[in-house]
């Protein structure tokens, strides 16, 4: 018997290039509100998600993304929309995994509602610096949210890849 969730969870795949068609509103909020409801520990919920459209604050972000790459392009790979994950450290030791649970929940929605999306690293950089303390303060944050990572949401340019064959000895039954 195949379960319809389980088959998202198991099919979803990275995107690497993205249309420029803009994300429906309708389904951007549906993937923040699997963010939202993301487990957290003792239901803290210290995650803040700020999602990006406006092509300038985009760049920008990209640019900074890239400089802690130590090089040039679009780590974004052309997505229209992306969404930084920040987590509150002072809400408890699980905010950084909590911060992965609200990206991994989103990755997963995106799928299911026929949307592209990847995780890209290097937000905690990002806000660790000058420009990145800028940015939460002109978003109206606070300076001491930690980057979790981003989620990139848009329409594939590219058929979706196939999954690699998964490695063998990954799980223990005791």
């Amino acid at each position: 018997m195949k379960n319809e969730t389980i088959e998202t969870l198991c099919t979803r795949r990275s995107i690497r290039s993205y249309r420029p068609d803009p994300v429906p509103e309708e389904l951007l909020e549906e993937v923040l509100r699997a963010g939202l409801y993301a487990p957290s520990g003792m239901n803290r919920q210290p995650v803040t998600l700020v999602a990006v459209s406006d092509r300038e604050t985009r760049d920008a972000l990209s640019r900074l993304n890239a400089a802690g790459m130590g090089r040039g392009g679009d780590p974004f790979y052309g997505a229209p929309v992306v969404i930084v994950v920040l987590t509150d450290p002072t809400l408890g030791i699980t905010a950084r995994e909590d911060g992965a649970l609200a990206l991994g929940n989103m990755l997963n929605a995106a799928h299911a509602l026929g949307l592209g999306s990847c995780w890209v690293h290097r937000a905690r950089e990002e806000f660790e610096s000058d420009e990145g303390k800028a940015l939460l303060a002109a978003w109206g944050l606070p300076a001491h949210l930690v980057g979790i990572g981003h989620c990139l949401l848009g329409y594939a340019a590219v058929k979706e890849p196939e999954a690699a064959p998964r490695r063998e000895g990954r799980i223990v039954r005791v």
